[in-house]
């Protein structure tokens, strides 16, 4: 399937734009230097029973620093989990689990596993790096949703990653003309079927549109997560040292 797509679409668009180009775009978008979220997590499986979660994010560098603390449900109270993005070698991430207090390494084999029971894995908690994806410009001119309307406000983007461990087989996000803002994607496992479908809202915040909401679906395993951002503030002046395991056993307290 992505063979005959890069073959068909491996052309420059009218508008001059390139699939990395467009991926560029949407990097360098304005964005906060860093965030104070909290968040509530729904978890819903194909009996439709529910799960919902209450946590804390600080994040830094486009969430190249993250850090997370569950505070609810009662069970998961103080869970934590610390990300910090390489460019040239593996990403570090790292839970803590007061009820066996100790901490859980997540290596870079384990990032196809599920983050907290969702619909995300730890390879979706974090970000893409242009060189490690191939990307076409599939089309220009789609609806920015998959009600099949009649706008034509999104560029539809296909993106290939080169990491033979990815769960991945290649993503198409629909990307919005005006703001480069990812609002819909589709992922694809390995075998090219579809995986997860994405939906993504945003907020304008002074000057930068910072994700609102997130509802993931697992389509083959008929389960879903709703990510909601109830409270957010930007721009806290956070130093990288708080980015750190010794940091997780913390939880804020404002």
């Amino acid at each position: 399937m992505f063979k005959k797509i890069l073959a068909i679409f491996y052309v420059s668009s009218l508008y001059g734009l390139t699939g990395l180009e467009l991926a560029q775009k949407m990097e360098a978008r304005p964005k906060p230097n860093d965030l104070k979220s909290e968040n509530t997590m729904v978890l819903i499986n194909k009996k439709g029973k529910k799960k919902t979660s209450k946590l804390i994010s600080k994040s830094k560098d486009d969430s190249k620093k993250q850090m997370i603390w569950f505070l609810e449900p009662k069970d998961d109270y103080g869970i934590s989990f610390l990300k910090i993005e390489h460019e040239n070698e593996d990403d570090y991430m790292n839970m803590w689990l007061p009820g066996f207090k100790k901490f859980r390494r997540i290596s870079s084999q384990k990032k196809t596993d599920s983050f907290m029971g969702s619909d995300l894995s730890f390879e979706d908690m974090t970000n893409r790096e242009l060189n490690e994806y191939e990307y076409i410009l599939e089309e220009e001119n789609v609806s920015c949703n998959d009600n099949n309307s009649d706008d034509d406000g999104c560029f539809k983007l296909i993106s290939k990653p080169k990491d033979i461990n990815s769960e991945y087989s290649y993503h198409i996000t629909w990307v919005t003309k005006d703001n480069y803002l990812s609002v819909m994607e589709y992922s694809y496992d390995k075998n090219e079927i579809l995986l997860k479908q994405k939906y993504i809202e945003f907020n304008k915040i002074e000057d930068y549109y910072v994700m609102s909401k997130l509802s993931v679906q697992n389509v083959q395993k008929n389960h879903k997560t709703i990510l909601t951002i109830d409270k957010i503030n930007i721009n806290l002046g956070y130093e990288d040292a708080i980015f750190h395991t010794k940091t997780l056993k913390r939880i804020p307290q404002n």
